[in-house]
């Protein structure tokens, strides 16, 4: 412990006096000894609960969160050595019913998780040796006193608890004393229940409540001997019921307050309202619904980092900082995914990973092809071929232009015969009975039929934006010749029957193809970024996210327009609802991609920063395997490297992949606008009387 002994004198003890006023105590110690209702503050402060909900209806959120993202992220990633147990489930709803027993086993649960927590805590931060000196105990409302839950419980004082706290142990003092209160938890029925607004924030009853308990704290520390790291103007009040709970943060100097004991919880309201800075985390799950708690989930890890603040306040700064167990993530994430990897070989061969893979051995490899090739329909076409479509009920003609043959698929440029001027993209799919055979043939089924239901369903839905590809046509084949084609359905024998097409637009260059000829700059980048922002905001209200960034699928349109633009293409993988699951690149996929086989809020944009970075001249490792690729994504992200590169290129650029490092593998949406404006403001257009095109 540093610079103090837990059995000296602090407040209330009855031993010490400073500034001894007529009546006998100084006024803020009689101050804090009239202060002890919570309702009467919570009156006070209704009127100024709701100005500041209405003040903040844009920001969406009343006050600043106590965390940030990136915070809880590093945080994350130092506990995942830590073993924390909870020894007494949460019952399944304190709301659920008024029996004494449901309410005795909540208070029994609270006090073991957060004894649980403290203890985990001490001994990866500050010490494995030596003894923990803190206790949790529960406060009991009539006298402001500590007790042990179960030695409450059977004294019959169970009706009169009111929260929960972590103290400082003191063997002199056996119900604590309130400047020895790291930390308080107010056990409420129903807080996540009653949380308003989109941020989940808690309702004003309970946070008049929590305010009230926290400048409680603050004034027991104001008249304590106590030395508090780096000083006694914060404090911490975790809100809780039987399955969700936030944080409360409050800051303030105490001194400021006027001590007017006459007019005790006016002073302290007007306190609140001038002198204090109040940040609350959204209400989210720490227990699950059979009352386990979820250490790894984010509501268990903000009450956690809650607490490690709190420890710092009375035990100074820990042995081990957070930084240095953080560090240590990429090789413990090495060590496990090793340990998996051998137990996949003697359990299931199926493996326990959770990223979509059939072989015991995660190595992607290259294997020799055996399987009978079939004659390639794009062998048959060439510049100059006329390809006829058919719908339902219409034809169309369309004149090849250019061949483009990649190393995954070959396609087209066209026009429609009734608009040569027009170029457009064409895809001709594989033809159904070929679809087995051939892996080739997979890649065009979802270049051409899953993304003609794609486009489709945006079609429908009404989702444009210029950043979008557009459907012009879709159907099969007409083949040259007779089409022996049964009347009852199905194809006749002409290798082209029933092939399906797709044919969009616009037509540009991809970034592929830019890098390679030395093309795509910093006002290139910037605008990438942006254009494809716009096409991912404009499905995302719709649940659609792309699944497949990467710089094959963006393309520059240049011709027939004043300023270039960037249009997303290629959302064959795109994924429409829960089943769906994305491409998997060891290259662009994001890191949730790679781990989980699906997407996050945040994995096209994370996504989308690796295939800038690539394009910015960023350089990857030789990766041939998921572990490789999520080490490289580990590494690379942790020491700041893709920042570093995008910095060099734009400094809006380099924040927004800080941005999206702070979202990943949360649950927590994309802010679209925002990003759109700062990166509108970086675009350049030679005609600055104009404002750009900003839809989607």
């Amino acid at each position: 412990m540093q610079g103090r002994s837990p059995d000296q004198e602090s407040i209330g003890s009855g031993t010490k006096r400073s500034s001894v006023s007529s009546g006998g105590r100084p006024r803020n110690q009689e101050f804090f000894y009239k202060f002890v209702d919570s309702d009467s503050l919570t009156e006070k402060l209704v009127d100024w609960f709701e100005t500041v909900t209405e003040d903040c209806a844009l920001k969406q959120q009343a006050f600043d969160v106590p965390f940030e993202l990136i915070e809880l992220q590093k945080f994350d990633y130092a506990l995942e050595g830590i073993s924390f147990q909870q020894l007494t489930r949460m019952p399944n709803a304190v709301h659920a019913s008024t029996s004494d027993a449901v309410e005795a086993t909540a208070y029994l649960a609270i006090e073991d998780f957060l004894h649980a927590g403290i203890k985990g805590l001490w001994e990866a931060f500050w010490s494995q040796d030596e003894p923990m000196p803190f206790s949790v105990a529960c406060l009991y409302n009539s006298n402001m006193k500590f007790y042990q839950a179960e030695q409450a419980i059977a004294n019959g004082r169970l009706g009169g608890l009111c929260g929960t706290g972590i103290l400082l142990n003191n063997s002199r003092h056996p119900h604590g004393k309130w400047d020895h209160v790291l930390e308080l938890a107010l056990l409420r029925p129903d807080v996540g229940g009653h949380a308003v607004g989109s941020d989940r924030q808690p309702s004003p009853s309970v946070l008049g409540e929590a305010l009230f308990y926290a400048l409680r704290m603050l004034l027991a520390r104001s008249l304590s001997r106590l030395s508090f790291f780096p000083d006694p103007c914060t404090v911490f009040v975790l809100l809780v019921d039987s399955q969700y709970g936030g944080v409360v943060k409050v800051e303030g100097d105490v001194n400021k307050l006027k001590f007017d004991l006459n007019n005790v919880y006016e002073c302290a309201a007007e306190w609140v309202k001038n002198h204090s800075r109040i940040s609350v985390s959204p209400i989210d799950r720490i227990w699950n619904k059979l009352g386990n708690a979820n250490w790894g989930d984010i509501g268990a890890l903000q009450v956690l980092f809650a607490t490690f603040h709190c420890i710092m306040q009375f035990a100074g700064m820990p042995k081990h900082s957070v930084e240095d167990l953080a560090a240590d993530h990429s090789s413990r994430l090495q060590t496990r995914r090793v340990e998996r990897q051998l137990g996949d070989t003697s359990v299931n061969g199926n493996g326990v990973l959770r990223y979509p893979q059939r072989s015991v051995s995660p190595e992607i490899v290259e294997v020799e092809d055996d399987s009978v090739k079939v004659d390639s329909k794009e062998s048959m076409i060439s510049e100059g071929t006329i390809l006829w479509l058919e719908d339902s009920d219409w034809q169309k003609g369309y004149q090849i232009k250019e061949v483009i043959n990649t190393s995954e698929l070959t396609y087209f440029i066209a026009s429609h015969l009734e608009d040569p001027g027009k170029n457009l993209f064409l895809y001709v799919g594989s033809h159904p009975s070929q679809l087995e055979p051939a892996w080739e043939d997979m890649n065009l089924w979802y270049q051409v039929q899953r993304q003609t239901k794609v486009l489709t369903i945006m079609k429908q839905r009404g989702l444009s934006s210029k950043y979008l590809p557009q459907l012009s046509a879709s159907g099969r084949i007409i083949h040259p010749g007779h089409c022996g084609r049964p009347s009852s359905g199905g194809n006749c024998d002409h290798p082209w029957c029933g092939t399906p097409i797709l044919v969009t637009s616009p037509v540009g260059e991809t970034v592929a193809e830019m890098v390679r000829s030395g093309q795509f700059g910093s006002e290139e980048a910037i605008r990438c970024c942006h254009d494809c922002l716009s096409a991912l905001s404009a499905v995302a209200s719709a649940g659609i996210r792309h699944g497949e960034i990467r710089p094959e699928n963006v393309i520059c349109v240049k011709s027939g327009v004043r300023h270039p633009y960037f249009v997303l293409i290629g959302w064959g993988h795109a994924i429409l609802e829960d089943r769906d699951r994305p491409a998997m690149n060891l290259h662009f996929s994001s890191t949730y991609a790679l781990q989980e086989g699906k997407l996050c809020s945040a994995s096209d944009a994370e996504s989308l920063v690796y295939m800038l970075y690539y394009s910015c001249g960023g350089v990857f490792p030789d990766l041939d395997s998921v572990e490789g690729a999520l080490l490289w994504r580990e590494t690379s992200w942790s020491r700041r490297l893709i920042q570093q590169k995008l910095g060099d290129i734009s400094t809006v650029l380099k924040a927004f992949a800080d941005y999206v490092d702070s979202l990943c593998g949360t649950p927590y949406p994309m802010d679209y606008d925002i990003w759109l404006r700062r990166l509108r403001r970086n675009i350049h257009e030679d005609d600055h009387g104009k404002e750009i095109d900003a839809t989607g």
